[in-house]
């Protein structure tokens, strides 16, 4: 029925633009909470995150389908591995929010989808046609750019892309549902979280700060299953053109409202960015191939 197939299309559209507005505009919520350490963000972030993802898997009546997965030694250790890469990535997200860096943080993510066809060609022995390499090697210039001109070398922006790339280069490899494997994920990481805000001297939080960090398992929950809502209905090239959505945000956040300097130098590497995100579409248009997407980002 087309109209049927209409509204499924439309109502992924809805949830897929959602999702990634959501993650363009996250570095405002750790903004409200910049007096916290990093470190004690994520840790709440963690456990909040375990805690809502487990509420959502009760509702859904879904814990059956987790019995596979901790049963498998090969999954859970992959799990195990992606929880370590998924933390470092928020925790480097968060410290580029709170020291004010979101607009390296913004390039990191524009980098991320050529970065994974990076990775899958040297992992999963993809092949990359001749205007892939170059868009490649157009990303690897942005960030030589920033290198060598800028005030250092831009480890934030590399350090999100490569955690976040590895990341789904591991959760493509354990094939498991989003949502199952992120709680998995936070699960696996509760006790560490725990024990480092047992053992590490901190002042009390006052209460609506409390609060306001309970709120990140949601935060970080919806747009994860809004994003799986939206890969059920839409194409996956749909998705690929979508996901710059997100660092787009991140972007007109940190020079709108955060008021970060872009100077020629950041703005020289963000066209190149452009321009290599540009080349690489063109190419997966005009050969219809699809692009990468990211499974879980910020």
């Amino acid at each position: 029925m087309p109209s049927v197939s209409r509204w499924h299309s439309r109502a992924g559209l809805s949830y897929g633009i959602g999702a990634y507005m959501v993650w363009g505009v996250i570095p405002l919520y750790f903004h409200v909470v910049a007096e916290v350490p990093p470190w004690e963000i994520l840790c709440h972030r963690i456990a909040w995150s375990a805690l809502f993802l487990a509420l959502v898997v009760s509702v859904r009546g879904e814990w059956q389908a987790l019995r596979p997965i901790l049963r498998s030694r090969r999954k859970m250790l992959l799990l195990s591995v992606g929880s370590v890469l998924i933390a470092l990535n928020w925790l480097i997200f968060i410290y580029a929010v709170i020291s004010q860096q979101v607009l390296e943080a913004s390039l990191g993510y524009f980098i991320n989808p050529l970065l994974s066809v990076a990775l899958g060609m040297i992992f999963l022995r993809e092949r990359l046609q001749g205007w892939q390499w170059f868009a490649v090697g157009i990303a690897g210039v942005a960030v030589a750019n920033l290198a060598w001109r800028g005030s250092g070398f831009p480890w934030i922006a590399v350090s999100l892309a490569g955690t976040f790339g590895f990341y789904g280069l591991v959760r493509k490899a354990v094939n498991v549902n989003s949502l199952h494997g992120l709680l998995v994920e936070t699960a696996l990481l509760v006790p560490l979280g725990l024990l480092v805000l047992a053992i590490v001297p901190a002042p009390p939080l006052p209460v609506l700060t409390l609060g306001v960090l309970s709120l990140s398992g949601i935060i970080t929950a919806v747009p994860l299953l809004m994003f799986g809502a939206a890969l059920r209905r839409l194409k996956l090239s749909t998705i690929g053109f979508l996901q710059y959505i997100g660092p787009t945000l991140q972007l007109l956040v940190a020079t709108a409202i955060f008021r970060e300097p872009l100077d020629r130098i950041k703005l020289a590497s963000f066209i190149l960015c452009w321009l290599g995100i540009a080349v690489y579409t063109a190419d997966s248009v005009l050969s219809n191939s699809l692009q990468p997407v990211a499974d879980e980002p910020e």
